[in-house]
């Protein structure tokens, strides 16, 4: 299996040197997406003294210039401070600290979502809407081959892997529990994790988390995924159909919930913000996915476990439909509903927007309303 060079450096040298005290000084590795939509990059400063809330964090800057995000002649961007996590890998009082990007002239950059949904989701703060993302994630070697399949061929057909259990059965256990503890540990609200159906695929839950946090929660359970991997000499893709044929992709379903939704006959709110989904289903598949829908129609076929992309579709316990209602909200006339079209590398800010534009808002039409800031 091919692994990266670096995971064979010796971790106990290393350790030797991450025992070393550090005085009062903190490091915090400032995260931020680049100008792929999907890509994460990190750059760590010190600080004088440990900063207890976001606020306490200094503006930076980086070269955009080098993360498709400006123009060499004018390559100056900013990162603005959003949240703050425990480190990890470098343990307290160190953080990990996941930023907005602004332009030179100050203004959001164009894969800064975060931003236009900060604003949204402060809009209906009284409805208090709450999310869970289900992150597929596929596991390959540094030469792009699973992780665990034959060299030159294919692991037997899917149906002993989901939830599996031995050497056999599911490739990769230790990278799974390593990122789950680290999450743990940096105060990521992960509710959970499982082997998925194609072996060498695996999924993690993070939420429920209300409005911004979704997103914010997700993009550095992400983020420590990939720290994890780069340890193992491993690759984490998000790709949503990195095997094409009898393979399931891989998706981001997000649950979604508001204030009403949960209370005493909430299914009806529930049925209502379906309504609106079904008229809307173009936009939001432009929005689930990074490339406006092209990444999903590769998944999205109406097989293994998905629904087709050109139809919309919902039912109580159908994993085959666009929209599922589990089967317990349905016998408690109240809870969530289950949206299945995101892809594995959506970005959760757009998301999680266009649902409270849709079922909350009430928005329709293919594009989103602007409103005044």
């Amino acid at each position: 299996m091919a692994t990266s060079t670096s995971s064979k450096l010796n971790k106990a040298v290393k350790q030797q040197y991450m025992g070393l005290p550090q005085g009062d000084k903190v490091q915090a590795m400032y995260i931020w997406i680049d100008g792929s939509g999907e890509g994460l990059r990190c750059k760590t400063r010190t600080l004088d003294c440990e900063p207890k809330t976001v606020e306490d964090l200094p503006e930076w800057n980086f070269d955009g210039s080098s993360t498709y995000q400006s123009e060499g002649s004018n390559s100056d961007m900013y990162l603005i401070p959003a949240a703050m996590f425990r480190d990890p890998f470098r343990e307290d009082p160190n953080k990990l600290v996941l930023c907005e990007v602004l332009k030179y002239n100050r203004k959001p950059d164009d894969n800064n979502l975060r931003h236009t949904c900060k604003q949204i989701m402060s809009m209906v703060e009284n409805s208090h809407p709450w999310f869970g993302m289900e992150q597929e994630y596929t596991l390959l070697g540094t030469d792009g081959h699973p992780f665990g399949w034959p060299s030159n061929g294919f692991p037997g057909p899917q149906g002993p892997y989901y939830c599996g259990v031995g050497a056999d059965k599911a490739y990769g256990r230790d990278i799974v529990e390593a990122h789950y503890r680290a999450c743990l540990y940096a105060g990521v609200q992960i509710c959970g994790t499982n082997a998925e159906v194609m072996p060498a695929q695996w999924e993690f839950q993070v939420g429920p988390c209300e409005g911004i946090n979704m997103g914010d929660h997700l993009w550095i359970a992400r983020f420590i995924l990939h720290r994890v991997c780069e340890d193992f000499g491993v690759i984490a893709s998000f790709d949503p159909k990195p095997i094409p044929g009898n393979w399931n992709g891989a998706g981001c379903h997000t649950n979604f919930s508001t204030k009403e939704m949960r209370e005493d006959n909430g299914l009806k709110v529930i049925e209502e913000a379906i309504e609106r989904l079904a008229k809307r289903h173009r936009y939001h598949i432009q929005a689930y996915d990074p490339r406006g829908g092209l990444d999903n129609a590769r998944r999205l076929t109406g097989h293994h476990e998905t629904s087709n992309i050109d139809e919309f579709s919902a039912g109580v316990a159908n994993r085959g439909a666009s929209i599922r209602i589990p089967r317990a909200v349905g016998q408690d006339k109240k809870g969530y509903f289950e949206d299945r079209r995101p892809s594995a590398n959506c970005n959760p800010y757009i998301v999680t927007e266009s649902l409270v534009r849709t079922c909350i808002l009430k928005e329709e039409g293919d594009e989103p309303t602007e409103y005044n800031k």
